[in-house]
This record gives C-alpha cells, sequence and structure tokens, in this order.
C-alpha cells in the first residue's frame, strides 16, 4: 500500500513538474513573437515542411475520410432518412469534426514527432549547448518558428482536408447512390452554418499549438543518446494525439455546447 501511495505521489510530482516545463516553454515563445520578422525565414522554412510535406497525406486521408462517411452516413439511412439528407449529415460532420481532428493527427504522427526526434538529436549530441554557447536562444531559434508554422499550417491544410472529404463525400454519392450534384450540395448548404467552418479552424489552431509545443517540449527533454530520441519520438506522437481529443471534447463543448 505504502508503495502504491508512493508511485502516485512520484506521478503528481512529474506530471506538476512537466506541466510547469511547458508552462516555461510557452512563456519563452511569447518573449520571442518580437524576433518574428527578423526569423521569418526560419518560419517559412518550418511552414513549408509542416504544410508541403503534409500535403499528400491530408490529401490521401480528406478523400478517404469523406468517401467513408458517405458509406457510413447511407448505411445509417437506410431505411430511415431519404438519401437526399445525405450532403447536409456528411458536411456537417466533416467541417466540425473529422476535417480538423483528423488532419491534426496526421500532424502529430508526421510533424510533432518529427519536432521531437530534430530537436532530441540535437540535445542528446550537445548542439543545443553550443547554440546557448553562442548566445543563441533556443527557444527563439527552434521552437518558436515551429509553433508559428504550425499554428498557421494547420487551418490551411483543415481548410484542404474538408474540401478534399467533401469531394470524396460527394463522389461516392454520386457514382454509388445516385445522388446527383444539386441534391447533395443543396441539402449541404441548407444546414450550412458559419460556425461549422469556424469552430473546426479554431480546433484546428488549437490542435496546431499543443502539436508542437508537445512535439517541442519532449524533444528538448530528450536523453540516453539514440534509444532516448527513439523514446521521444514515440512519447510526442502518443501526447500530441491524446491532447488532440482531449481539446477536441473541451473546445466541441465551449464553442458548439
Amino acid at each position: 500500500m505504502v508503495k502504491i501511495f508512493d508511485w502516485f505521489i512520484d506521478k503528481i510530482e512529474f506530471f506538476f513538474l512537466e506541466v510547469g516545463k511547458i508552462t516555461m516553454l510557452i512563456w519563452g515563445i511569447i518573449l520571442s513573437f518580437p524576433r518574428i520578422f527578423r526569423d521569418r525565414l526560419l518560419i517559412i522554412n518550418q511552414m513549408e515542411h509542416v504544410g508541403v510535406g503534409s500535403l499528400p497525406l491530408v490529401i490521401i486521408i480528406g478523400f478517404f475520410t469523406g468517401a467513408v462517411s458517405a458509406w457510413q452516413a447511407a448505411y445509417q439511412f437506410q431505411g430511415f432518412i431519404s438519401l437526399s439528407y445525405l450532403g447536409s449529415a456528411v458536411t456537417k460532420a466533416i467541417l466540425i469534426e473529422l476535417g480538423p481532428v483528423l488532419t491534426a493527427i496526421v500532424l502529430a504522427g508526421r510533424v510533432g514527432a518529427s519536432m521531437a526526434a530534430e530537436l532530441g538529436t540535437m540535445k542528446v549530441t550537445e548542439q543545443i549547448d553550443a547554440l546557448e554557447s553562442l548566445a543563441i536562444n533556443p527557444v527563439r531559434y527552434l521552437v518558436m518558428p515551429r509553433f508559428l508554422a504550425c499554428i498557421i499550417m494547420l487551418p490551411v491544410l483543415t481548410i484542404l482536408a474538408n474540401f478534399i472529404a467533401i469531394m470524396g463525400a460527394f463522389g461516392v454519392s454520386y457514382f454509388f447512390m445516385d445522388v446527383s450534384f444539386q441534391v447533395f450540395f443543396t441539402s449541404a448548404r441548407r444546414v450550412f452554418e458559419v460556425k461549422d467552418i469556424a469552430g473546426g479552424l479554431i480546433k484546428a489552431f488549437f490542435f496546431g499549438a499543443s502539436t508542437s509545443i508537445l512535439g517541442c517540449h519532449v524533444g528538448l527533454g530528450t536523453y540516453g543518446g539514440a534509444q532516448g530520441v527513439g523514446n521521444s519520438t514515440i512519447r510526442a506522437f502518443v501526447l500530441a494525439a491524446a491532447m488532440t481529443l482531449i481539446l477536441d471534447y473541451i473546445l466541441w463543448t465551449t464553442i458548439f455546447g
């Protein structure tokens, strides 16, 4: 019983220690904002890595997300609701939930883990110590560009994913369920609200922020050589994906609740 209690206390201490480190990292990012214009090339390079590099995955996942959503909605409608409502149901789900969340999970796997691996390798090879010895702030030089790239590019990628997913859903509806262009998009337009797409983009903003911060935090805390880098890569993805789902619930109840 005593061992369980000690283990519980250790986990609580570790949790608050991690929260404190992440808070200090966020504060360091905020203090680096006056250098945004001077470090614009670093930010643009990271935006290319986050945005352009993720396009193939986002397009593939967006298309098949829309396609399977159309099949799933048609299956649930069968015998109860006319397929003329297919466009409204699928579009609503994509804009509010599927587009932002799945795009964020793709980003967590590709970008969050990549950040942890890059910064982790720099940490264990003492490159970050070298930056500090040159009076270069690692948070300003390494973390801030990645943070801004994620919060800028994830909403952009979400817009693209939403469009591809809706086109995928329409393609399935048109070719396999005989739902015409006019019926599908008239149904979608009937229930469309600006709040739906705005809420999805707000979610994407927070998902990008959490993914970048957790990826950089885990990377900067890496130790133990090559094995430590591997562990940090896995941990960054797990934390970013879990935080995406947690934030999704919190933001859903805040925006749409």
